[in-house]
């Protein structure tokens, strides 16, 4: 497929996991893509321009999104994918860990869009994704923090397409369920039984196994995509069916 051909991706978070996949996905369908992260260490987008940027700070995300606009002269695709974990029920998270994660997952998206805004509203074919999770709408034990932060991009998500709708840009977002990334292999490292961890992570989902990087990278790219011309305000699920299915 090139239904991306010609137009300008931004994949935030694209050094690893969901992100790389996601811009592997978008270059093999035509895109240029830029790929934002703080660092490049585990993969190489020799075919990406690489662009430093903490999604964090504000300025960081402004001149990133200029160096992107100034070497394509334009951005129609921004995905908004950054985003850091958190584990431990509500008294367990200090006040500093909440602004963290909710600086990164939440505000970034703000952060990100509002750079990327004037250049978007130029595009024919604008189109945000932002990556929330299962877990917006589903409880799971000791992911408070976490949880509260994706519930806000889903919310966020649906205002964003309200504000935009008429403007041309669509908005919609993905909710995965466990993905089998670097990330989530990190938290299996620490953990006291690694193989008993990843059992129990495989076995709530109903069907039997973690989400790959590529099925999210494909969800990403179908709401991305042109073709997908009149679908804004989409939450879209890649969780096993961990959302709806009951298999007990």
């Amino acid at each position: 497929m090139n239904d991306f051909e010609r137009l300008v991706a931004v994949v935030t978070g694209g050094a690893s996991g969901i992100g790389a996949a996601t811009a592997a996905r978008l270059r093999d369908r035509g895109a240029r893509v830029a790929v934002l992260d703080r660092a490049y260490s585990d993969v190489n987008h020799a075919e990406a321009l690489e662009v430093p940027c903490d999604v964090a700070d504000s300025e960081s995300a402004r001149a990133a999104i200029e160096i992107v606009a100034a070497e394509f002269g334009a951005i129609d695709i921004l995905v908004n994918n950054a985003g850091i974990g958190a584990a431990g029920d509500i008294a367990q998270n200090d006040d500093d860990e909440w602004h963290q994660v909710l600086s990164v997952n939440v505000i970034s998206i703000a952060r990100v869009t509002r750079a990327a805004l004037p250049f978007l509203l130029r595009s024919g074919h604008a189109a945000v994704v932002n990556t929330s999770s299962v877990l917006a709408d589903v409880g799971v034990p000791q992911r408070a923090l976490y949880s509260a932060s994706k519930g806000a991009v889903r919310s966020l998500t649906l205002a964003m397409a309200a504000d935009f709708v008429k403007q041309g840009i669509r908005v919609n977002a993905v909710t995965p369920g466990t993905a089998d990334t670097p990330w989530v292999q990190r938290l299996l490292d620490q953990a006291p039984d690694a193989q008993a961890a990843a059992a129990a992570l495989r076995a709530r989902q109903p069907m039997g196994r973690l989400v790959t990087a590529d099925e999210v990278a494909h969800a990403i790219a179908y709401l991305a995509s042109p073709l997908s011309g009149s679908t804004t305000g989409t939450i879209l699920g890649v969780d096993g069916g961990m959302a709806g299915v009951r298999v007990t």
